[in-house]
């Protein structure tokens, strides 16, 4: 999961109850290099293809946020396909080591401490948002609405959003599991139904869904459309 934790931002989201906080985590410098270094090449290679191939409904001239951005491999990635690139994170040790990661590749932009349910930008500030592997660790659907609301509102087009089907093979493995009490949930895989409402709440339209390998791997990748200009 590329963090995010847990904090109110005086632009929307201010004197209201955080439902992040049950689970948000936060991580330290040590934590958050344990992290990254236990990310699987072969995983990451893998993927970044899904993020490529949802790619393609992505104008290269957009400016897309990374949010929550972790220690910036997806930006690192968008950066190489010749997006101009920003990110986001609460972490500021997921966000320390983002600089250090996209720093010796000419990188320069935009890298803030946000809140991912309380983004302080104003409404599409930018052209598009990735949010990828952390919607999966929503629990609720109150969450899930808050969350998704607050991407469409700081995209001015585009936002691709990942998340855990429930029909994979691993989603149900992982149900079979926590029934025989052989593990905590702590993944919440999502109906595709489920999210087309969310998004249609917020004005969007979905306009792709892809997926790591169907029907065996629970990671899709969805793309949304501003409906409206």
């Amino acid at each position: 999961m590329d963090r995010l934790g847990q904090a109110s931002h005086p632009g929307t989201g201010a004197g209201r109850r955080d439902p992040l906080s049950s689970f948000a985590k936060t991580y330290d410098l040590e934590q958050a290099r344990r992290y990254r270094d236990r990310k699987d090449p072969r995983k990451h290679r893998a993927e970044m293809q899904l993020v490529d191939r949802a790619l393609l409904c992505v104008p290269r001239e957009h400016h897309v946020l990374d949010v929550p951005c972790g220690y910036g491999r997806v930006m690192a990635h968008l950066f190489a396909q010749g997006y101009r690139v920003s990110g986001a994170d609460l972490s500021e040790a997921m966000l320390e080591l983002a600089r250090a990661n996209l720093g010796p590749l000419g990188w320069s932009g935009r890298l803030e401490r946000q809140d991912l349910q309380a983004l302080g930008y104003p409404e599409r500030a930018f052209d598009t948002l990735i949010c990828f592997r952390v919607f999966h660790h929503f629990p609720d659907a109150a969450t899930r609405q808050a969350v998704v609301s607050e991407l469409c509102r700081v995209a001015g087009r585009f936002v691709l959003l990942s998340y855990f089907s429930p029909d994979s093979f691993s989603s149900r493995l992982e149900r079979w599991r926590i029934r025989l009490g052989l593990k905590q949930p702590n993944r919440y895989p999502t109906p595709l139904a489920e999210l087309e409402g969310y998004f249609g709440r917020a004005g969007y339209r979905h306009v792709g869904d892809f997926a790591r390998r169907p029907f065996v791997h629970s990671l899709h990748l969805s793309v949304w459309e501003r409906a409206a200009p």
